[in-house]
C-alpha cells in the first residue's frame, strides 16, 4: 500500500487510539509497524482470532497481561556472551512469568473452540526451567541470600559485622559525648565515624578519615572497630564476586535460550495486540467485517475514526459489485469529504486486520491499492495551481491504477472553467469505469447528476441538507443527486421576494422539474431509510435476544450434565461398596470351598459389570494423577485382591483398567492393584521431597513466620493457605515481621500469583503495619 494514502487518511492516527490499551513492549512495537494488507489469506487470520479471542473472554473472563519491556536488545547482549545484569535479567523474568501465565489460562479455558488461538498459543515455548532459574532475583534485580550457598554464608557474615560495629559504635557514642559536636554516627570513606571535636581528638584513639570545612570536627574510625570493619569491606568485595560470578553462570546457562525467550515475547506482544482491538472494538462499538468477494463494500453505520463519538453522524454506505462509480454532489460543508475519507480509511483499517466502526454484518473488499486526491494541494514551490497540483496528482493515479484498487476523488475536476471542468470530471470518471477501477467522487459539477442517471455501474448521491434548520445532517443518501438550495437559502436569509424570483424566472422549465423530482426523490428515500432502521432495530434486537437464549440454553445443558455425572458417581459408590463386599464373601468362599480362580474371576466381573460408568477422559487432573503414577499399557501390576501378577493391557473409558493375568481378562478399578516394585522403580523421580500436609478443622485466621528460615516459611504459608480454604475462611492474616523484608517478600510474591487470593494489603498500624499482611480469600 501506497505512503500517500495512509498520510492522506491519517491512518496513524487511528492506530495511536490502539496504543492506550496496549501493555507489553512488544505489543507497541507490532502496532508500529502495522500496515494495510493486500492478501486476504492473511488478514482473514487476524479476524478469525479477534473473533475467537471475544468467544474466549465472554466464557473464561479477561486475560490479564502486564507490563513488560523491550528486551531485544538484552537478547542480543545475551547471545554475544555479554554478562547481564540484574535489572535484565528481570525483564526476561516478567516475560517468561508471563509466558507461562499465559499457558495456564488458556490450559483451564473451557466451551469455546478456538483453533487460531490455539495455533498462536502453539508457538509458545514452556520456559518453567529458566523461570526457576530466575527466581533468585527479587523485582528490583537483587540477588536473594539463597542464591547460592556461598553468597548466603557471605551475607549472613556481613550483617554479623555490622552488627557488632554498631554495638560498639554506640557504647563509644554514649560514652564520649561531651567530645563530639554531634550525637550522632557518620559514614566517611564507606567508614562508621564520630564526629570528634578538635580539642578532644586525643580522647578518641583512632583513624581520621576527614574534617569539616571550619576544622572544628574530625571524623574519626575509633581503633576499636577498624579491625571489624576491615573484616566487613573484605566481606563486601567477597559479596560482589560472588554476585558477579553468579551473574556470568546464569547469563551461560540462559544463553541456548534466548530464541524461545524472543518467540515468546512476540507471542505476546502479538496477544497483547489482539487484545487492544478487543478493548477498542467494545469502547467504539466496532465489528469484525466479513472480507467481501467481486469489489462489494457495505458499511453499516459507517462513523469516521477521528471524529468524536459523541457527534459523528453514521451512514449506511452500499457500494456492492453492481456498482463502478459513486458521484456524490452538493454545497461544501454537507460532508463529502469526511464520506469519501471514511470509505478509504475503515477499508485501511480492515485491510491491516482491525476492526471497523461499522454495524455488524459490513462487507469490505480487499484491494492491492486505494488512491486519492483529496484536499488543497497547492504547491507553491513548484509555482503550481490549485487546478494544475490536483490534475498532477490525478494523472499519476490514472497512470496506476487498475480494477484492484479504489479510487477516491475530492472536487473532481474543480478549480478550473465550470463547463471545461465538469467535461474532465466526466471523462476521467468514464475512463475509470471502463477499466473497472472502483470510484467514489465528490463534485459541485450538475452535468455529473446526468451522467449517474444515464451511465450503467454509476450511481448519484448527496449529502441531506435540512432547509428549515438551514444546516447539514451530514447523512448520505445513496441514489439520490445533490440539489441546490441557493434560492430557499437566500429567501430565509432575507433577500426580498422580487429578486427570488426574479432569479426564478432566469430557471429553465428543465430546472425547476430537476429540482422537484430530487425533493421527492429525497422524500421518499427518507421514508425508506426510517422503514429500514425500524427493521435493523429490530433485527438487532431479535439477534440479542437469540444471543441470550442461546447462552441460558447452553448454561442448563451444562448443569444437567454435571446434576447427571454427580448422579451417576453416587450410584457408582453405592454399587462399588456392594461389590466389594461381594467380593469378600467370595473370598472367604475360595478359602472354605476351594473355589477355582477363574469362577471367581467371572462372578466377580458379572458383579462389575452392574456399576455405572463414568466418562473421566476430560478430567485434567485424574489424566495428570495417571501419568504421575506411571500407569500405562503393557506395565507390570500385582492385582491385591488375588496377590496374583498382571499386565495392563489398556484404559477404559469408564476409568478402569483391561488387565490380563495369564489366560485370564478382567476389569479392575486402580485402587485394586499396585505397580510391581519393579515397575514403580522406573517411574520414581531422581529426587522426592515428602510433604505432608495436614488439615485441621480449627484453623486459627492468623499464621506466624517470624523466626522461620526461608524454604520453611514458605511450606508453612503453602500449607496455611491451604487449610484455609478448606476451613472456609474468609480472612487470614500472615505475621512475618519487617526484618530484612525477604520474609515478607515472599508472601507479597505467594499472595500475588495465588488464584484463591481476592486482594491483600499491610495491616492497619495498630495491627502490626508492615510486619503483617491481611489476605481476602475467594
Amino acid at each position: 500500500m501506497n505512503k500517500k494514502i495512509i498520510q492522506i487518511l491519517e491512518f496513524d492516527k487511528v492506530k495511536e487510539q490502539f496504543l492506550a490499551f496496549l501493555t507489553t513492549a512488544q505489543g507497541k512495537k507490532e502496532l508500529e509497524e502495522l500496515e494495510p494488507l493486500s492478501d486476504r489469506r492473511k488478514i482473514q487470520p487476524l479476524f478469525d482470532e479477534l473473533s475467537e479471542f471475544e468467544k474466549l473472554i465472554q466464557e473464561n473472563g479477561q486475560i490479564q497481561l502486564s507490563k513488560t519491556g523491550d528486551i531485544s536488545e538484552i537478547l542480543r547482549r545475551l547471545e554475544l556472551d555479554a554478562q547481564l545484569s540484574g535489572r535484565e535479567f528481570v525483564e526476561i523474568k516478567k516475560i517468561v512469568q508471563q509466558g507461562l501465565n499465559i499457558l495456564r489460562y488458556f490450559e483451564e479455558a473451557e466451551n469455546v473452540n478456538i483453533p487460531a488461538l490455539e495455533e498462536l498459543i502453539s508457538k509458545f515455548t514452556d520456559l518453567s526451567t529458566v523461570h526457576k532459574a530466575l527466581e533468585i532475583f527479587d523485582n528490583s534485580g537483587t540477588l536473594y541470600d539463597n542464591a547460592s550457598p556461598e553468597l548466603m554464608h557471605i551475607r549472613s557474615a556481613i550483617k554479623r559485622y555490622q552488627s557488632e560495629i554498631k554495638k560498639v559504635m554506640q557504647e563509644l557514642l554514649s560514652k564520649n559525648t561531651a567530645s563530639l559536636t554531634e550525637n550522632l554516627i557518620t559514614v566517611r570513606n564507606e567508614r562508621q565515624v564520630l564526629p570528634v571535636r578538635a580539642d578532644s581528638k586525643n580522647r578518641i584513639s583512632g583513624v581520621v578519615h576527614d574534617m569539616s570545612a571550619s576544622g572544628q570536627t574530625l571524623y574519626i574510625e575509633p581503633n576499636a572497630v577498624v579491625s571489624l570493619n576491615n573484616n566487613l569491606n573484605q566481606k563486601k568485595i567477597e559479596e560482589k564476586n560472588e554476585i558477579l560470578r553468579i551473574l556470568r553462570e546464569l547469563s551461560e546457562q540462559l544463553k541456548p535460550f534466548s530464541a524461545d525467550i524472543r518467540q515468546n515475547a512476540w507471542v505476546q506482544g502479538h496477544l497483547d495486540l489482539i487484545k487492544a482491538k478487543y478493548n477498542y472494538l467494545l469502547k467504539y462499538r466496532a465489528s469484525i467485517p466479513e472480507l467481501a468477494h467481486d469489489n462489494d463494500i457495505c458499511f453499516y453505520d459507517a462513523r469516521h475514526p477521528l471524529i468524536d463519538p459523541k457527534v459523528v453522524v453514521s451512514n449506511d454506505i452500499k457500494f456492492d459489485s453492481s456498482l463502478n462509480t459513486i458521484v456524490i454532489t452538493g454545497p461544501n460543508t454537507g460532508g463529502k469529504t469526511i464520506t469519501l475519507k471514511t470509505v478509504g480509511l475503515l477499508t485501511l483499517m480492515a485491510q491491516s486486520g482491525l476492526p471497523i466502526l461499522t454495524g455488524k454484518g459490513s462487507r469490505v473488499h480487499v484491494f492491492n491499492e486505494i488512491f486519492a486526491d483529496i484536499g488543497d494541494e497547492q504547491s507553491i514551490e513548484q509555482s503550481l495551481s490549485t487546478f494544475s497540483s490536483h490534475m498532477t496528482n490525478i494523472v499519476e493515479i490514472l497512470e496506476k491504477s487498475d480494477h484492484t484498487s479504489l479510487v477516491l476523488f475530492d472536487e473532481l475536476g474543480a478549480g478550473t472553467d465550470p463547463k471545461e471542468g465538469a467535461a474532465l470530471a466526466i471523462a476521467i470518471l468514464e475512463f475509470l469505469r471502463e477499466r473497472h477501477v472502483k470510484t467514489l467522487a465528490s463534485t459541485h459539477y450538475p452535468e455529473l447528476k446526468a451522467y449517474g442517471v444515464e451511465t450503467s455501474g454509476v450511481i448519484n448521491a448527496s449529502m441531506e441538507f435540512d432547509i428549515e434548520q438551514m444546516r447539514p445532517i451530514f447523512r448520505l443518501q445513496l441514489g439520490v443527486p445533490g440539489r441546490s438550495n441557493a434560492l430557499e437559502i437566500s429567501r430565509r436569509l432575507g433577500l426580498s421576494d422580487y429578486i427570488i424570483q426574479q432569479a426564478s424566472d432566469l430557471l429553465s422549465d428543465e430546472e425547476h422539474d430537476v429540482n422537484q423530482m430530487i425533493a421527492r426523490l429525497e422524500e421518499k428515500t427518507r421514508e425508506v431509510t426510517e422503514a429500514a432502521a425500524h427493521i435493523k432495530k429490530l433485527e438487532h434486537e431479535n439477534i440479542a435476544l437469540h444471543r441470550d437464549l442461546t447462552r441460558v440454553y447452553n448454561q442448563i445443558n451444562r448443569e444437567r450434565e454435571q446434576e447427571l455425572e454427580k448422579a451417576k458417581r453416587e450410584a457408582q459408590e453405592v454399587v462399588k461398596k456392594a461389590s466389594q463386599e461381594a467380593q469378600a464373601i467370595l473370598k472367604t468362599l475360595n478359602e472354605k470351598a476351594q473355589l477355582k480362580p477363574h469362577e471367581i474371576i467371572a462372578a466377580r466381573g458379572e458383579l462389575e459389570n452392574l456399576v455405572p460408568t463414568v466418562d473421566y477422559s476430560k478430567n485434567k487432573v485424574l489424566k495428570k494423577a495417571k501419568a504421575q503414577r506411571g500407569l500405562k499399557q503393557g506395565a507390570e501390576v500385582l492385582v491385591t485382591a488375588y496377590g496374583q501378577r498382571g499386565k495392563l493391557i489398556r484404559l477404559e473409558k469408564d476409568g478402569r483398567w483391561q488387565v490380563q493375568m495369564g489366560s485370564i481378562m478382567t476389569k479392575l478399578q486402580e485402587n485394586e492393584f499396585e505397580l510391581t516394585e519393579e515397575e514403580a522403580a522406573k517411574h520414581q523421580p531422581a529426587k522426592t521431597k515428602s510433604v505432608t500436609r495436614k488439615v485441621s478443622n480449627k484453623v486459627k485466621a492468623q499464621l506466624d513466620l517470624r523466626g522461620m528460615r526461608y524454604e520453611e516459611a514458605e511450606l508453612e504459608l503453602d500449607n496455611y493457605i491451604d487449610q484455609a480454604l478448606l476451613a472456609n475462611l474468609l480472612q487470614i492474616t500472615i505475621i512475618h515481621g519487617i526484618g530484612t523484608g525477604v520474609i515478607r517478600e515472599m508472601v507479597q510474591k505467594k499472595l500475588q500469583k495465588h488464584r484463591h487470593i481476592k486482594s491483600y494489603e499491610y495491616a492497619p498500624v495498630n495491627a502490626g503495619g508492615s510486619g503483617a499482611t491481611i489476605a481476602t480469600l475467594k
